[in-house]
């Protein structure tokens, strides 16, 4: 069993940044590719980006792509989300998802992912 723990949200004012941390319990976290999805009030969880295991490869989203990085740290069993010239649009609460496989291109936006984390509330103020 996976446990993900985010941590790092907060206020911040528009254009500001944010880093936002997932942290895993696990042997295998080297192995998992690693998601962060978002909430906003009123509308469907989307993805974000993700990070695929063996080769580090990412993905993002159309919406935060140019100012979100994920990144991995395998070593501390953390994947990170650094985000930058934040929005109010990027109000929502996010969430950290692993899966335990190889996900192939097509299926980083939609999974499956198994784990998730309880979120972590993150607010742009305009």
């Amino acid at each position: 069993q996976v446990q993900l723990v985010e941590s790092g949200g907060g206020l911040v004012q528009s254009g500001g940044s944010l880093r936002l941390s997932c942290a895993a319990s696990g042997q295998a976290f080297s192995s998992y590719t690693m998601a962060w999805f978002r909430q906003a009030p009123g509308k469907e969880r989307e993805f974000v980006g993700a990070i695929r295991n063996r080769d580090r490869y990412t993905a993002y989203s159309e919406s935060v792509k140019g100012r979100v990085t994920i990144s991995k740290d395998n070593a501390k069993n953390t994947v990170f989300l650094q985000m930058n010239s934040l929005k109010p649009e990027d109000t929502a609460v996010y969430y950290c998802a692993a899966a335990d496989r190889y996900l192939i291109v097509s299926s980083l936006r939609s999974g499956p992912y198994e784990y998730w984390g309880q979120g972590t509330q993150v607010t742009v103020s305009s």
